[in-house]
């Protein structure tokens, strides 16, 4: 297991331009009694997903409270991370073949990370199914509370997957879902909890960036016509982001905006092997349109942290209309990630999606190529449909999925225990 190197500590009050005063000031008074508590982190990766954006600013902000915090991800093989990523696909509702030798992959390399528990930690956090089974393996050796916080919708969980993850969730003292209705009964340990996660709006991927100046980027770095308009989709290659219905809904939007271009931008995460054979078929089925633009840390999209942020920035700043046409969504960060530069989102109708976005009001929610089409179509001929829902989207975010509205949550369900 490695430790995730963050900022030592950072102070809460670097948000208050950003955030209401009643906030900071609940946070502050949740914190106190929580001084010089033990919190440990556990995830797959350290970079990719959700997960690894969510972690290195809540962990600096635990630390400037007083909370003793750390974050470690796994160690495994390329076999491991294609079982975990079969669970994954499998709680999501896919058919996967699960078979006894994955058993003994998995549990032979939690057991192989187990060395970060040679010292007591109050708090264990641990995120999604990849480390799971550690709390049965550590069985009598661990201390402290232990949570699990899942990030993907269990709504309709393959039942082989849940079988292969039962065994051992039970024993957790809490369960933390997105939302209520991916609570699965064979999943749960302890209580439960909702927690949305957020978006850090002071990183460099959520700093504002001027569209001239975010245009500019996409036209030197990426050949994109900034007099042109522009649909993109930001997302991981999964066949849950559905990024060939964005490729069929881009070519209808075509029909009617013949100068439209679309950008699919998308890194390859290190537990998510799947994803490069997925870019390669997003790549065959764009076929030789120059005008789609199929991006990946393989192929002119940055892997170096800082500069990849300020390109993904650059294409939510930069686009007239952001798609995330997800079949099946937990949450959806970069819809979070477009509404806070106020640009206009469409989105699929599928989990968390739903949760932030109004449609017709903040976004659009969508469920088909054809509709994705329709939507996109109407904001590219309304510029002003385009401000005012950007403007209102905007707005969502700044109340409600915030950094610090999601550190309070963290902080209120250890204060739980």
């Amino acid at each position: 297991m490695t430790r995730v190197v963050v900022m030592a500590s950072e102070s809460i009050d670097v948000y208050r331009s950003l955030a209401d005063e009643e906030i900071v000031a609940e946070i502050e008074a949740l914190a106190a009694p929580l001084q010089g508590a033990r919190v440990l982190h556990l995830s797959a990766t350290a970079q990719g997903g959700g997960v690894a954006e969510l972690l290195p600013r809540l962990i600096s902000l635990k630390r400037g409270l007083g909370i003793e915090a750390e974050w470690h991800v796994l160690a495994g093989s390329e076999a491991f991370f294609d079982l975990t990523k079969k669970l994954h696909n499998g709680l999501q509702g896919m058919d996967v073949e699960l078979r006894p030798d994955h058993h003994s992959l998995y549990y032979s390399t939690l057991e192989a990370n187990v060395e970060v528990f040679t010292r007591d930690w109050d708090y264990v956090v641990v995120h999604d199914p990849q480390p799971a089974g550690l709390i049965g393996i550590l069985d009598g050796r661990r201390t402290g509370h232990w949570i699990w916080r899942c990030h993907i919708d269990t709504s309709t969980p393959n039942p082989k997957a849940v079988e292969f993850l039962a065994p051992f969730m039970g024993a957790y003292d809490m369960s933390i879902f997105t939302l209520e209705d991916y609570v699965t009964r064979d999943l749960v340990g302890g209580r439960t909890a909702f927690i949305y996660p957020s978006i850090d709006p002071l990183s460099p991927k959520n700093r504002a960036l001027a569209p001239p100046e975010a245009r500019q980027i996409l036209a030197t770095r990426f050949g994109i016509d900034s007099s042109r308009p522009l649909m993109t989709q930001v997302s991981r290659y999964d066949p849950w982001k559905d990024p060939l219905g964005v490729i069929d809904s881009y070519r209808r939007v075509k029909e009617r905006v013949p100068t439209v271009q679309l950008a699919l931008v998308g890194n390859l995460a290190d537990d998510d092997p799947e994803g490069a054979e997925y870019y390669a078929t997003a790549v065959e089925y764009a076929g030789d349109d120059p005008d789609i633009h199929v991006l990946s840390t393989l192929d002119r999209l940055s892997d170096q942290p800082l500069t990849h942020a300020l390109e993904i920035n650059a294409f939510q700043s930069g686009s007239d209309v952001v798609v995330q046409k997800s079949t099946r969504e937990g949450f959806g960060l970069v819809v979070s990630e477009a509404m806070w530069k106020a640009t206009p989102v469409v989105g699929g109708r599928a989990g968390g999606i739903a949760h932030q976005i109004e449609d017709g009001v903040s976004g659009y929610l969508v469920n088909s190529p054809e509709e994705c089409a329709d939507r996109v179509v109407d904001l590219l001929q309304d510029p002003k449909l385009r401000r005012e829902m950007g403007a209102r989207g905007r707005k969502v975010v700044r109340d409600r999925f915030l950094t610090p509205r999601h550190l309070a949550d963290y902080l209120r369900v250890f204060r739980t225990f």
